[in-house]
């Protein structure tokens, strides 16, 4: 590597990231149409030893005449096994003009902020404007970042997390130990999934976590986890019910199983998908319009986010 390229580590990002600025970043970046995405390349990796295949993602993006970036990262769904995070890889950040690498950037600290500052962006449209209770669904690195997210864009009082490790449920709530909301491990979903405003879930499941039969009116559902055709958090009767939206229709449409099964079914077309996160901060289209929807946000992903992401930590680097 040459001696003038940064390197940002995840420690520099996790220790200086302001969700409240990273999602008025994005916010901009969605509205705008400068930006240039095509779509990412979604490779399968066959993982003999794991006995389940491994996802390969580049994802670029640029800006014309400002930045450019690639992101190469893989995606290894056994890795809570190891105590290794799912998501592992780097982010390459150009300078469009000339070409040169101005940094590479760690990509798993990167795709988590960017992820839940997306899935909070989503939020400041679909939730009620007073909701203040989540449930987080999924232990991950993710999680902390999505309930700090949310409550950057709502009045969270109250969080209940839930996941298949005890030991790492106590972790997150000795991570957010001194933010205004009080975090409450549970042991099962059921007990707080009809009370709480929000629900968040960001796990690689193939089996529905969320059953629809229990959602009430008001909730909105932030589904962040599961990026292939045969993974899914919530069941058909929660697509069925739910307003649907999504980060953008292209990912969303071809990966994003929760979607693309009742597709097949028939039991949803493509109509029902409302606006995609780009209608909705261009302000072509509404988000929540009643206190009684039921909104659902799939997020698989998007190259916008990690541009924008990177842009915001080589600036903070320099400084």
């Amino acid at each position: 590597m040459s001696d003038n390229i940064t390197f940002i580590n995840d420690t520099f990002i996790e220790s200086n990231t302001d969700f409240g600025e990273i999602i008025g970043l994005l916010k901009n970046a969605m509205a705008s149409s400068l930006i240039e995405v095509p779509l990412r390349h979604h490779h399968e990796l066959t993982n003999p030893e794991e006995q389940e295949k491994s996802t390969l993602l580049l994802m670029p993006a640029w800006n014309p005449g400002k930045d450019a970036g690639v992101k190469l990262v893989t995606v290894s769904p056994n890795n809570s096994r190891y105590n290794l995070p799912s998501i592992q890889g780097v982010y390459i950040y150009f300078d469009m003009r000339q070409g040169g690498i101005k940094a590479i950037l760690a990509a798993s600290a990167l795709t988590a902020k960017r992820t839940a500052a997306a899935s909070a962006l989503a939020s400041s449209y679909l939730t009620v404007k007073d909701a203040s209770s989540l449930l987080m669904i999924g232990t991950g690195k993710l999680s902390p970042n999505l309930i700090l997210a949310h409550a950057a864009v709502r009045p969270i009082k109250q969080v209940f997390v839930w996941g298949r490790s005890m030991d790492k449920a106590v972790k997150i709530q000795e991570q957010l130990k001194g933010q205004p909301f009080t975090v409450e491990i549970v042991s099962t979903i059921e007990e707080k999934i009809d009370e709480v405003d929000i629900i968040s879930c960001a796990t690689l499941s193939k089996t529905p976590l969320i059953p629809g039969k229990r959602l009430r009116r008001g909730q909105h559902l932030d589904l962040v986890g599961a990026y292939k055709t045969d993974m899914r958090e919530t069941d058909d009767d929660a697509i069925v019910k739910s307003t649907l939206f999504v980060d953008s229709y292209q990912g969303a449409l071809q990966e994003a199983g929760e979607l693309v099964i009742p597709l097949k079914k028939g039991l949803i077309t493509e109509n029902d998908i409302k606006a995609d996160l780009f209608d909705l901060c261009a302000g072509n289209k509404p988000g929540r319009n009643s206190a009684e929807q039921i909104t659902l946000f799939k997020s698989v992903g998007h190259a916008i986010e990690d541009l924008v992401a990177a842009g915001y930590y080589y600036e903070k680097f320099k400084r």
